[in-house]
């Protein structure tokens, strides 16, 4: 078990053959040099996941036939049902959710529950996605319950247990909280947060946006005790135009948008496409190949894991070289004008993910001179309807979002941290 402030790296051979397996890891489609360190707002493409896709889309034939093509894409369709549903999420029963993105998916699952679920409130964080916050909000105010929101704690970019508690009664019909923080990195225990909300409410139903931390960590709806939980390839190596869902059993039978005659539990609506299920698990097959670097294991749910595992693994210690540098780099807790937001020794253990600002440098003006200088991130401010109720509510303006992946490696975080400490020297005073 690694330890937080620990160090422990992908060694130089594997990580070689990991970024092999990415497209533009150190340029970009122009072919100019950069380094991509906005993996939060759509994470570097997998090659395997792009040419599954492309393969299957030259394709004409409909799964819905009974000749040996159609068989064949009714079996990718089916191992990627069971990739999303098993592996991933890691479900035992319940339903798959489809839709064109995952934020679709989050107001269908929002939906359906506020619209049959008992209860006269609605509970979720004051920085979720606005997918989840405003799915949560309207469907509150459609269906005639409260609508209460825990607020953040700006010391740790996250949201205290007790804080979401005390928004809890007995009449709770929905909470919503995110797995992951997409502009701090804070990791929730959604495991403990469900234990505690249910000991006030069994009834309770529970649902996470798990979009920003699946790239980074393990899901686990059974262990979790979720009724819901969204996640988005495109963030996760993956291709864009698909977003996926998973609902409970007693989520997946209320009454939801479907075609009559199919069964009870079946979300689908048309034909969704096959080739998106060949991206999805393309995407598994690469963490289980990773995973068999560590582990002798053959069932796939439990290779996942340990890919994922050590995914986290490298990620906390590229956050931690990101941080505290080296005796010739100093990390960005130790550039004189480098602001590192939402930062305390005990949170570092969180997504690879660190929000800062340089003074004397505006946020969307520091994205730009970044990128002058091959290093690519993003601002988050409170101008920008996805930003401007998260940021306000952890006490900011705004902040410079730099999120790299577990493809990068050290030398990598050092270009970044160079960069840094060249435009803290420039604009500085």
């Amino acid at each position: 078990m690694q330890i937080p402030g620990q160090k422990v790296f992908f060694g130089p051979e594997l990580l070689a053959q990991i970024q092999d397996r990415f497209y533009y890891v150190h340029e970009d489609y122009l072919g100019r040099k950069r380094q991509f360190f906005e993996n939060s707002g759509g994470s570097l493409r997998l090659k395997a996941a792009v040419e599954a896709k492309a393969r299957l889309e030259m394709i004409p034939d409909c799964p819905e036939r009974v000749h040996d093509t159609s068989m064949m894409l009714k079996r990718v369709k089916e191992n990627g049902v069971r990739d999303i549903m098993q592996v991933i999420f890691g479900a035992k029963s319940g339903a798959l959710v489809t839709e064109l993105t995952a934020s679709q998916v989050m107001f269908q699952i929002t939906r359906t529950i506020l619209e049959n679920a008992p209860g006269t409130n609605v509970v979720t964080t004051s920085i979720e996605h606005p997918s989840a916050y405003d799915s949560a909000q309207f469907y509150a105010q459609r269906t005639g319950k409260e609508f209460r929101v825990a607020m953040a704690n700006p010391s740790t970019g996250g949201v205290d247990l007790d804080k979401i508690l005390s928004k809890i009664d007995k009449d709770t019909a929905l909470l919503s909280v995110m797995s992951a923080s997409n502009i701090s990195g804070y990791i929730f225990d959604i495991e403990q947060i469900a234990t505690e909300a249910r000991k006030i409410n069994p009834e309770i139903y529970i649902i996470t946006d798990a979009v920003q931390h699946m790239p980074h960590g393990v899901l686990d709806v059974e262990k979790c005790q979720l009724d819901g939980a969204n996640i988005a390839p495109y963030k996760a190596f993956g291709i864009r135009g698909c977003g996926y869902g998973y609902v409970s059993e007693r989520v997946a039978k209320m009454p939801h948008h479907k075609l009559l005659a199919k069964p009870e539990q079946e979300w689908e609506l048309g034909t969704f496409p096959h080739p998106n299920f060949a991206a999805i698990s393309a995407v598994v097959d690469y963490v289980c190949w990773l995973g068999r670097h560590f582990t002798d294991e053959q069932d796939r749910r439990k290779l996942f894991v340990c890919g994922m595992k050590h995914i986290h693994q490298q990620e906390h210690s590229l956050l931690i070289h990101m941080l505290e540098g080296t005796s010739e780099i100093p990390g960005l807790r130790h550039i004189p004008g480098v602001e590192v937001y939402l930062d305390s020794p005990d949170t570092v253990d969180r997504d690879l993910i660190s929000a800062i600002g340089i003074q004397g440098l505006d946020y969307t003006q520091a994205t730009a001179e970044y990128y002058k200088r091959g290093i690519t991130v993003f601002e988050r401010v409170r101008s920008s309807l996805y930003s401007k109720r998260i940021v306000e509510s952890l006490g900011l303006t705004g902040v410079i979002r730099v999120s790299p992946l577990h493809c990068h490696g050290p030398a990598d975080i050092e270009d970044f941290l160079k960069v840094t400490t060249e435009l803290a020297k420039q604009y500085v005073k």
